[in-house]
């Protein structure tokens, strides 16, 4: 069994535009005669890979706390693709994805934009989880439609992952959050595993 880290590394990691970067620091070292090195880190909850719970857009929406660990651990299918994914792509991808019977957990490849015509036919079919590569499904300049659409059908958005070495087909996926109560988003260590 091969694992594949699909995680940024969080202090070098990407971040929306406008978001505060990761701050990481070393509060007790060794090195100045302490017992023990400590570090403290501040970041935003959707710094790097991380996901993004209902209540990033849904104000009385489920909270990282509240949300399913199925959502973010089981089967998953991994389609590539560069553009605008638009509603005819997105059904071609969960057809590749159920025929490989992985059709609960998307992951799109590649420098891709969800369109919200393909986010409402991901919401149609009842997906669990849809990634990308990207630091928001949507585009960047106006993400609140796509968002709306899939958290409003509570489908986990999985942003930020590395897939640049990752062929198109079925893995394993373990992206779960950290577990902060009443967070719209949280910050993961996402991997494939490849049977």
């Amino acid at each position: 069994m091969r694992i594949i880290d699909i995680s940024q590394e969080v202090l070098s990691c990407k971040v929306f535009p406008g978001d505060d970067s990761p701050k990481a620091e070393l509060v007790k070292s060794m090195e100045e005669g302490e017992l023990y090195n400590l570090s403290m880190l501040s970041m935003c909850a959707h710094n790097g890979t991380h996901i993004d719970a209902p209540f990033h857009f849904i104000n009385d929406g489920k909270t990282v706390d509240k949300m399913p660990l199925e959502a973010f651990v089981g089967d998953c299918y991994v389609a590539c693709h560069e553009g605008d994914v638009t509603a005819e792509n997105a059904r071609e991808i969960l057809k590749k994805a159920e025929e490989a019977e992985a059709k609960e957990r998307i992951l799109i490849a590649g420098k891709a934009t969800v369109t919200l015509e393909a986010a409402e036919v991901f919401a149609e079919a009842g997906i669990k989880l849809l990634g990308n590569e990207s630091q928001t499904v949507g585009p960047e300049n106006a993400p609140m439609a796509v968002h709306k659409v899939l958290l409003g059908k509570e489908i986990v958005l999985l942003e930020g992952v590395v897939l640049s070495e990752v062929s198109e087909g079925k893995y394993f996926l373990s992206a779960a959050p950290l577990n902060f109560a009443g967070f719209d988003g949280a910050p993961c260590r996402a991997y494939l595993m490849e049977k």
